[in-house]
């Protein structure tokens, strides 16, 4: 069973940063693409970023390109995501996710196999 535990969000000021974390345990980490994803009131959950098992490959949605920033360190098990130049549109819940396939890393949530519960982020105008 893998489990996925995020923390690091909260409140701040448009223009604000803030630094998620997503530990996780069970099955070997390196194992898997790690995602962040994130969802809004009323809104269809969306992606955010993604890396790859070993780090060397990232994506990101265009609307975070240049302000968020997605990392891992295998031997801690643990994915982050830096989030610079926070707007007010990024207020959400983010959630970290698992992909155990053996393709290419992916940015459909439907690809993905364990979830966190969530941390909600808020940002204020």
């Amino acid at each position: 069973q893998v489990q996925l535990v995020e923390s690091g969000g909260g409140l701040v000021q448009a223009g604000g940063s803030l630094r998620l974390s997503c530990v996780v345990s069970g099955r070997a980490f390196s194992s898997y693409h790690m995602g962040w994803f994130r969802q809004a009131p009323g809104k269809e959950r969306e992606f955010v970023a993604v890396i790859s098992r070993s780090g060397g490959s990232t994506d990101y949605a265009d609307s975070v390109k240049g302000r968020f920033s997605i990392s891992r360190d295998n031997a801690k098990n643990t994915v982050e995501l830096q989030m610079n130049s926070l707007k007010p549109e990024d207020t959400a819940v983010y959630y970290c996710a698992a992909d155990l396939t053996i393709a290419t890393i992916a940015t459909t949530p439907r690809t993905y196999d364990y979830w966190g519960q969530g941390t909600q982020v808020t940002v204020s105008s």
